[in-house]
């Protein structure tokens, strides 16, 4: 290299000892921090320093800042459905609970007019819920959860909220078995409430109709009239709902009228029936005045038989 040249090198890191070096920038670095404490020359240069590092410090973090909130967004949509389906879970659980309660509510008001429907003379009553039900047309019958051990016997009445619904026909232990008055095996003993006439209302196997075979060409009977029991036969009191008149023909050919009637008892509807235990006793009603004994008149003694002449006596 020529002696002309000159050193390429900085001022401050040519020259041969180190240590000198050293020493200046020491001694410029504590220069330039006594300034600053004392007199805050340096705050601009600061600033504007930072001012130029905040875009590149943005540029920096700015894919961590993005990943976190792409992160934070999944977390929360995640969140957010796992939320919903818990909602919709709990909505879905409460409506069933008001479903319930609605039912329930609708229960105690049939079990309320049940019990109101009852008259006086029933001694006992007993709720049974239906568990099966047949209604083909040959047999008309249901199945409830009660039986002998509840005190369930053959032949016992079961009416609803509207009336009579049949009789008890096989009770086990669990369970017995009714057939309904519109099986075409049951037969009632009925009376026309508005003239009293009287008949008998036949199973027709269908659940809405029951058949009045039996009642004269002159019987006083229309559509409209309410048919009660007569307690003829000893299953139903008399005076219990059974059914309402439909249909009345009169054939001036045939002896007797074909009336139709339509059962009040729901038989194709309702979850429960009442079996009932009924006072069954029949009261003579007493006379309104004693009627005075008619008097006898008295009774002629028997004349003797004369015997005939020669006749030894």
């Amino acid at each position: 290299m020529s002696s002309h040249d000159p050193d390429p090198r900085p001022l401050l890191l040519g020259g041969p000892a180190l240590g000198l070096r050293l020493i200046v920038l020491a001694a410029m670095a504590a220069g330039l921090m006594v300034a600053d404490h004392r007199d805050h020359h340096l705050a601009a240069i600061r600033d504007g320093i930072a001012t130029l590092a905040y875009p590149i410090q943005r540029a920096v973090s700015a894919p961590v800042q993005a990943w976190n909130a792409l992160r934070e967004s999944f977390a929360t949509k995640t969140r957010v459905e796992a939320e919903n389906v818990k909602l919709e879970s709990d909505n879905l659980v409460l409506r069933l609970k008001l479903l319930r309660y609605e039912s329930l509510e609708k229960e105690n008001e049939r079990l309320r007019a049940v019990r109101e429907s009852a008259p006086r003379a029933v001694q006992r009553s007993l709720v049974a819920e239906i568990l099966r039900v047949d209604l083909d047309p040959f047999r008309q019958r249901v199945l409830v959860n009660k039986g002998t051990r509840a005190g369930v016997f053959r032949g016992q009445a079961a009416i609803d909220a509207k009336g009579i619904y049949g009789q008890v026909t096989r009770a086990g232990p669990l369970s017995a078995e009714i057939i309904l008055i519109t099986d075409p095996e049951h037969a009632i003993p009925v009376q026309v409430n508005r003239t009293g006439a009287r008949s008998i209302a036949l199973g027709t196997g269908r659940s809405g109709l029951l058949s009045l075979p039996y009642l004269p060409q002159n019987t006083d009977v229309i559509v409209g009239d309410l048919l009660v029991s007569s307690g003829l036969g000893g299953v139903y009191p008399p005076g219990y709902p059974v059914a309402k008149v439909t249909a009345v023909v009169r054939d001036p050919g045939q002896p007797l009228l074909a009336v139709e009637a339509a059962p009040l008892a729901g038989l194709d509807r309702d979850p429960e029936v009442l079996l009932v235990w009924f006072d069954n006793a029949i009261v003579e009603p007493e006379p309104e005045a004693e009627a005075e004994a008619p008097i006898e008149s008295p009774t002629p003694a028997p004349a003797q038989a004369t015997a005939p002449p020669g006749a030894t006596p």
